[in-house]
């Protein structure tokens, strides 16, 4: 796949990205986070479910949290009401995760505020499905 010259962040973090975690994932195929979750899978993306109500979700282990994950996370993907996220992005900041992806409609400044003076991106209010397939297929 050709990478244009002007490339943006998203699309730069979706080419390099292989794990995301997903804060939130749930096991029915009826919730926005397991549709958008199957979908970055066939996308040949690891999908991590972290959700501590679950045992597992889309064939993969389910995680307490980010900081029980063993493997390296390239992107963390909420699907929490945005009173949980700021927790979330602070796991996510001292796991040191390059992208932090809050769903449409989780939106959070300060926590968003406190991950970019971290060196993160954050991409808020927006689905990673919709900006996959507009900058990627």
């Amino acid at each position: 796949m050709a990478s244009s010259s002007h490339s943006d962040p998203i699309t730069t973090a979706l080419q390099r990205a292989k794990t995301i975690a997903v804060v939130g994932l749930s096991d029915s195929p009826l919730r926005p986070s397991h549709g958008v979750s199957a979908y970055m899978q066939t996308q040949g993306y690891r999908v991590i479910p972290v959700n501590p109500q679950i045992h597992e979700a889309l064939g993969e282990k389910s995680y307490r949290s980010l900081k029980d994950i063993p493997d390296k996370i390239d992107i963390v993907n909420i699907f929490r009401r945005p009173e949980f996220v700021e927790e979330v992005v602070d796991e996510a900041i001292a796991l040191k995760v390059p992208v932090i992806w809050m769903q449409e409609s989780v939106v959070h400044e300060k926590a968003a505020e406190k991950a970019r003076k971290a060196g993160i991106l954050v991409v808020m209010d927006r689905c990673i499905l919709q900006e996959h397939r507009a900058r990627l297929r």
